[in-house]
């Protein structure tokens, strides 16, 4: 991938929407080796490299004849494309079936499927002898009620394809099941799942599998969940440090990633419940997993508070490199504390990571009118606090990076952070008016 002298430079092209320096492509591509092109939005454009040889912007980056059109567009200028890469979730399918339509090497729809069709997923980790929800397709509703005649009520029927808790319904009783009939008609059908209902906290473990073991890897526990958050709750997440849960965790995430990895190397963001057998050891069971730096503020407590870039090995892997991100320092037998990262220790002893997410008063697009938060330094308060002031306007683009506030924590515990989540959470007020679209 260097340039070399006599030969001519390599064309790359970045899908990209983020506003902010989520991923740093400068960081992962040599801007002056390459001919490094960017499709993105108009709010992405802030966050484009100066040094981009070209640059278009679309609608949406996600749309597949807009990019497609912008693609050609910048292959007519600065000529064949070696590599396409996108870092963003919403962006992987449509980067798939892009390779596949200009001939690139790098990850392809099929390959992808294992990671998007929840059925197919569970199913190959369920054959990999990792616990999870009993399971199966639900092309109907007279599905759902069988499956609940089996396994007993509630059951949880989701998407196959969904994302951000989209179109999850819980359903108590058959009697629920018959009001939500409704998703099942032709109009609105879409393959579906159904599983058992899980009471269990929910964990998010995001790290790297590096085609025959675990990278660097954390686990980490939600402070509320990402479908409350949209009904208006907020969301925050704190590093799991408890020795006892870290060692389990280890040979589970292992198992889960390497029954996904198909032998290849991949950046994950995996969702587990995590219940208690009877003797109180814990009890992990798959929830879902995604091919992706996690989202929220996960890519930047990697780099701030750890020193690791998680984007930078999912570049790597997009770009056909080896992923340069340090290994755990040992592989943890059960029931054994985890080196969750492999990275150094900070000197400040802030080793425990966490972020919250504040939900917006009334629907985007809308113009802040006035905010406040109760504001403290070092343990007790955010490292960082992303918040609009009064006269912002946010957008309707939906997205973890468009909300009210964005504040991100460290401490010397887990207990600390999550204290210092609570406390600005539950301080913080915003108002705002609706805006026209």
């Amino acid at each position: 991938m260097n340039g070399c002298e006599g030969t001519e430079p390599e064309h790359i092209v970045v899908l990209h929407r983020w506003r902010g320096d989520h991923a740093r492509y400068a960081a992962y591509l040599d801007h002056r080796a390459h001919r490094v092109t960017y499709v993105t939005t108009e709010l992405g454009l802030t966050s484009v490299p100066e040094d981009a040889a070209g640059v278009r912007v679309v609608g949406a980056t996600d749309d597949p004849v807009e990019t497609r059109t912008a693609v050609d567009e910048l292959i007519g200028r600065f000529g064949p494309a070696s590599r396409l890469m996108a870092l963003n979730e919403g962006d992987l399918d449509n980067a798939a079936a892009l390779r596949v339509a200009l001939g690139l090497p790098g990850q392809t729809p099929e390959e992808l499927e294992r990671f998007r069709d929840k059925l197919t997923m569970v199913r190959l980790v369920d054959a990999a002898g990792v616990r999870v929800p009993e399971y199966a397709d639900a092309d109907t509703a007279d599905d759902v009620r069988a499956f609940a005649e089996r396994h007993g009520w509630p059951v949880v029927v989701k998407p196959r394809r969904g994302t951000a808790s989209r179109g999850v319904v819980l359903l108590h009783a058959e009697e629920e099941l018959d009001a939500h009939a409704g998703i099942f008609l032709s109009d609105r059908h879409e393959p579906r799942i159904v599983q058992s209902f899980v009471a269990d906290p929910v964990l998010h473990v995001d790290g790297l599998w590096t085609g025959d073991a675990l990278g660097a890897w954390r686990v980490s526990r939600y402070v509320n969940n990402c479908e409350e958050f949209t009904k208006g709750t907020y969301l925050g997440s704190v590093e799991i440090d408890d020795p006892e849960v870290l060692g389990p965790l280890a040979d589970f995430t292992a198992a889960a990633a390497e029954a996904l990895g198909d032998g290849r190397p991949w950046v994950f963001h995996m969702e587990v419940f995590l219940g208690r057998e009877s003797d109180g050891t814990p009890r992990p069971v798959f929830l879902e997993a995604g091919a992706r730096v996690g989202g929220g503020e996960i890519p930047f407590v990697w780099r701030e508070v750890h020193g690791l870039d998680l984007m930078s090995a999912a570049a790597d892997i997009q770009l056909g490199r080896r992923p340069a991100v340090p290994a755990v320092d040992r592989e943890p037998a059960a029931g054994t504390a985890a080196a969750p990262t492999g990275g150094t220790t900070p000197a400040d002893g802030h080793t425990t990571a966490g972020w919250l997410l504040l939900p917006l008063p009334v629907p985007p697009p809308c113009e802040v009118t006035a905010v406040s938060w109760a504001t403290e330094a070092g343990e007790r308060g955010p490292y960082v606090q992303l918040v609009p002031g009064p006269g912002h306007v946010i957008p309707a683009v939906g997205g973890y990076e468009h909300v009210a506030a964005r504040f991100r924590f460290r401490g010397a515990s887990s207990s600390s952070v999550e204290a210092a989540i609570l406390k600005t959470a539950e301080s913080f007020v915003m108002s705002c008016r609706p805006r026209p679209c």
